[in-house]
């Protein structure tokens, strides 16, 4: 199991300049702090890249992907649930409070 501390973030609304998707979209770039025992840890540091959906059926991460913060890189690791529902939680507290 990885621990996601999350540090910071930014975030940016998508447009939909055609109308064609329901709700909003927000690109998120997490920035996290992993342990060094575990297997994602880079020294080079890891973020994280979401696409976070908010609409009227419910809110859910769509896209996502692991990465070196200097080369970014990206980095092959899926979530697990508790995890996804961590950076779910974040990004909704995050759209919430704009």
């Amino acid at each position: 199991m990885i621990e996601l501390n999350i540090t910071g973030h930014e975030v940016e609304k998508l447009e939909d300049p055609f109308g064609l998707l329901s709700g909003d979209r927000y690109e998120f770039f997490l920035e996290l702090e992993v342990d060094e025992e575990d297997e994602l840890y880079s020294e080079k540091g890891v973020g994280l890249k979401c696409i976070f959906v908010h609409d009227e059926s419910g809110d859910k991460i769509t896209s996502y992907h692991f990465f070196e913060r200097v080369t970014e890189k990206v980095l092959d690791f899926e979530f697990e649930e508790d995890e996804e529902e961590l950076v779910l939680n974040y990004c909704k507290n995050i759209v919430e409070n704009e």
